[in-house]
């Protein structure tokens, strides 16, 4: 297919009304690839058609990305402008919503230093803490959508020209978002709901434990007390609605950071930092990865667990049901939005503090005490498959089914 003026302008409309739900008078931070910008020129004049008071835009050039961390000396990698990171984090606090366009080669980095990849990741998470916490607590609304760079698409559909690469993954996109619907923001609200009913339910549950079985899993996650599950739409401290993904088909919450027993194996690539970490298995004792071990990427998985100690607990459990249509697509996408979304799946660091009652007014001392994780890194990882039973424990100690065979085993409208 040849992207159509048309299919653009619904996918932008889509980011801006069921994404960031961009209100009149409110900024848009808009984090871009340069290869992105015919979407991000579209976005913007819908935005400014909406009554955005400015669009500000952080491009990216992978190209560029790539020259600085092969050449530039290690002091310019472990220090990431202050100026830059007080500009995005005086926008945020002034109501700025941010739209994220994702889509990484997956290979960008494969030929440079795992240590010199960490340095700069560790100064820029570092940098943008202040940022970062304002978005992971909901206090404006932000999204995150993909486009199909040139490098990325070539990895999911190899052995074609890069052009039918880009448009078959074009396809994909528009699919999974259910741009291709007749109506799609209907048809997100009609998603928004069914997830709706299963965070109600398991919100309701209250489930002490999670137990985790399948090929190279065996896995026991305690949830902390009180806990919230979301999933879909959420809402800002201004109470906008608005969908952090796109594509989205998960619904997760708190893990205790002390309370993670056994081992887990992934089951799709994770793409960290330009690296493609494969086929990996952590093994929990009290919360805290003590081995682990990996096919390939193994030293890009060292460098992301020794960033600090929160970067070696969990700070989110996801479930998606293996009838997830990025699932369905059989395709791996190499990429953490999409491959998230088609498969159960846990973050290594920081927990979202919106799930956990009063968790946004928490202290550091009262994060810690309520099992909180905190981190500068979230990184999530695949584990789910069509081979993965979830049990719930109750506080009562019974188990009930959750999953069976990477399927709900519970009956939504």
């Amino acid at each position: 297919m040849t992207v159509q003026k048309e299919q653009l302008e619904k996918y932008a409309e889509l980011a801006l009304k069921k994404g960031v739900n961009l209100q009149e008078g409110q900024g848009l931070i808009i984090n871009a690839p340069i290869e992105a910008a015919d979407l991000v020129r579209t976005i913007s004049a819908k935005a400014y058609g909406k009554g955005a008071k400015n669009v500000h835009v952080e491009w990216g050039d992978e190209v560029l990305t790539f020259l600085k961390m092969k050449n530039a000396p290690s002091e310019v990698l472990e220090n990431f402008p202050k100026w830059k990171a007080d500009g995005l984090e005086q926008m945020v606090e002034d109501g700025y919503a941010l739209l994220s366009i994702y889509g990484p080669n997956p290979d960008l980095l494969k030929d440079i230093d795992s240590e010199r990849v960490a340095k700069a990741n560790k100064a820029s998470a570092e940098a943008l803490s202040g940022y970062r916490d304002y978005i992971m607590n909901d206090k404006t609304t932000w999204s995150i959508v993909a486009y199909p760079q040139q490098a990325w698409a070539e990895k999911v559909f190899p052995g074609v020209s890069s052009k039918e690469a880009q448009n078959k993954l074009w396809e994909q996109i528009f699919h999974i978002t259910r741009i291709d619907r007749e109506d799609p923001i209907a048809a997100w609200d009609e998603h928004n709901d069914h997830l709706r009913q299963a965070r109600e339910y398991l919100n309701q549950k209250q489930y002490k434990k999670l137990h985790y079985k399948a090929p190279g899993t065996e896995l026991s996650i305690e949830l902390v007390e009180d806990h919230i599950w979301h999933g879909g739409s959420t809402h800002s401290d201004q109470g906008t609605e608005f969908n952090p993904n796109m594509p989205t088909e998960e619904v997760f919450t708190m893990p205790h950071k002390y309370g993670v027993q056994g081992k887990v194996t992934s089951t799709k690539p994770l793409n960290y930092g330009g690296n493609l970490i494969e086929n990996f298995t952590l093994h929990f004792e009290n919360g805290k990865v003590v081995d682990y071990s990996a096919e390939s990427g193994e030293e890009t998985l060292k460098y992301l667990l020794e960033t600090d100690e929160g970067a070696k607990r969990l700070g989110e459990v996801a479930l998606v049901p293996n009838e997830s249509p990025i699932s369905q697509s059989g395709h791996i996408f190499f990429n953490t939005l999409y491959d998230e979304n088609a498969s159960c799946h846990l973050a290594l660091g920081k927990a979202y503090p919106t799930n956990v009652q009063g968790g946004p007014s928490f202290t550091k001392e009262q994060m810690d005490q309520h099992g909180v994780n905190d981190s500068l890194v979230h990184e999530d990882f695949m584990m789910g498959s069509s081979e993965l039973d979830i049990d719930g424990e109750t506080k009562d100690g019974e188990f009930e089914p959750i999953f069976r065979k990477g399927s709900w085993a519970i009956e939504f409208e």
